[in-house]
């Protein structure tokens, strides 16, 4: 039945060529706009996959939602929440006038100011501590180890003006721990990391299994960890579409501008997408539309209710 529906969700919106590719970042603006492929994995292991599910692109903004939840496990839900906010801001995730607006406060870790500060967060005495540690705790949640596109690592590093920015305006509001330049090298790295829609299916399904990957059953993080960072990603996950996307479909996701998209429902699993063609607010149209369909088609949504019945469970 999920490899059915699964297919089905395929093929009703492969042919969709709404959006454009990212040109932002060279490197991004050569991804074939044909590219698109599901994956879902269930929090028992179970894998179920169709299309291109194995091209690798690179995470981008998808890392920072496990990037937070390393933070949140490394340093504690009540310093990041007083460093980086959980509030949407309604604005791109780019913004700079976002910060100014709310007196240095970068707002969520779900756009760059607070990813920036949240990536500041990582333990370690230096940056290369700091990537170390990044780098080895989002292989955790994949179960294998993730490298860097160094040719995506490069473009960005040469375009980056934006975030640099944004750094070093977070630190003249005391909201930075360590060196501007150097977070924002992290930074640019942990979006350069390749994965694949397997690997977001997985690194999703961990979060919607208290913290343990499915495949490997380590302990990634706790579940603790996993109720903030779900929290965030269902108010957040989606920039300034975030609310209609709750609205609509009811399931904490993320997206990023490589076309990437993970959706995932706790206790039962998780979707990973992956259509280069991007809506303006910079979300994958296909990968919205199939996660859409696939929330409805199995049940996913966590505010879908019905009528309670005592004798459909079998109380007096």
């Amino acid at each position: 039945m999920v490899d059915e529906l699964l297919r089905t969700a395929h093929d009703r919106y492969e042919g969709h060529d709404e959006g454009a590719v990212a040109d932002y970042i060279p490197a991004l603006a050569r991804a074939n706009p044909e590219w698109f492929g599901l994956s879902l994995v269930g929090v028992t292991g179970t894998v179920h996959e169709v299309g291109d599910a194995e091209v690798a692109f690179t995470i981008q903004s998808i890392s920072k939602a496990f990037v937070f939840a390393l933070a949140c496990a490394a340093v504690g839900h009540e310093r990041v929440h007083e460093r980086v906010g959980v509030n949407n801001t309604g604005l791109a995730f780019n913004s700079v006038v976002a910060v100014e607006l709310n007196g240095g406060s970068p707002m969520n870790p779900m756009v760059n100011a607070g990813a920036i500060a949240t990536t500041a967060l990582l333990p370690g005495a230096d940056a290369a501590e700091r990537w170390a540690h990044l780098q080895d705790g989002l292989s955790r949640f994949a179960g294998r180890s993730l490298e860097i596109d160094d040719e995506v690592y490069l473009s960005e590093s040469e375009t980056n003006h934006r975030n640099r920015a944004i750094a070093q305006l977070l630190q003249s509001y005391n909201r930075l721990d360590g060196d501007p330049a150097e977070t924002v090298d992290v930074y640019t790295r942990q979006c350069s990391l390749s994965v694949t829609a397997h690997d977001l299916a997985v690194m999703g399904a961990t979060l919607a299994d208290g913290g343990v990957n499915p495949l490997t059953g380590e302990q990634v993080v706790s579940a603790e960890v996993c109720r903030d960072t779900l929290s965030v990603l269902a108010s957040c996950g989606l920039y300034e579409r975030s609310g209609e996307w709750l609205f609509e479909i009811g399931l904490p996701a993320k997206s990023g501008v490589s076309g990437g998209m993970v959706a995932i429902s706790p206790g039962k699993g998780a979707v990973g997408a992956f259509s280069p063609l991007l809506d303006g607010a910079g979300n994958s149209v296909r990968a919205q539309r199939a996660c859409a369909y696939l929330s409805r088609a199995l049940g996913l949504n966590l505010f879908a209710s019905a009528r309670w019945s005592a004798s459909q469970n079998g109380a007096a």
